[in-house]
């Protein structure tokens, strides 16, 4: 799972070069901005909201969600793994974009050339860290062992007028 995950960040992440080219977070594109707002400050990291972001957001995430729509049934443990590889998704996009975009490598990855990525804890976006931590916690309650219950019936005798 990890590694098809991993094979369609660096697809799509040479998509969005083609499209962005040097100029990331939709910078350049002929797109509606919404720079700045409270909500963005609370989900989006403080980066601003674009038409591009707004349609290609929910596509990944129905893509990811196509299998259960037409050949699995609904359920948690499906929903936390499917939840967990869009974020492994999104993390390794991002850092394959900068990685492997021609106007920027590894060397121009830092809170000074990247400016859409508003907070950075060490080397990497905090929202690295964040979702990795989430996408963790998602796949081990998606693949954990649930123990069956102990179940204890405590059973009393049958008394004249009880039916069975």
């Amino acid at each position: 799972m990890l590694f098809w995950v991993l094979l369609l960040a660096y697809f799509f992440a040479n998509v969005e070069i083609q499209i962005e080219g040097g100029h990331g977070w939709a910078t350049s594109l002929p797109t509606w901005r919404i720079e700045h707002h409270w909500l963005l400050d609370i989900f989006w990291g403080g980066r601003a909201m674009t038409g591009y972001h707004a349609w290609v957001f929910p596509f990944i995430a129905l893509m990811f969600h196509y299998p259960i729509f037409f050949h699995d049934r609904w359920n948690w443990r499906t929903e936390a793994r499917i939840f967990a590889s869009i974020m492994v998704f999104w993390i390794a996009e991002d850092w394959l974009w900068f990685l492997i975009n021609p106007a920027f490598g590894l060397g121009r990855f830092n809170p000074t050339d990247v400016p859409w990525h508003k907070v950075w804890l060490g080397p990497v976006p905090i929202d690295y860290w964040v979702y990795s931590i989430i996408a963790i916690l998602l796949l081990w309650l998606a693949e954990r062992k649930v123990l069956p219950r102990k179940v204890t019936v405590k059973l009393s005798p049958l008394r004249d007028g009880d039916q069975v």
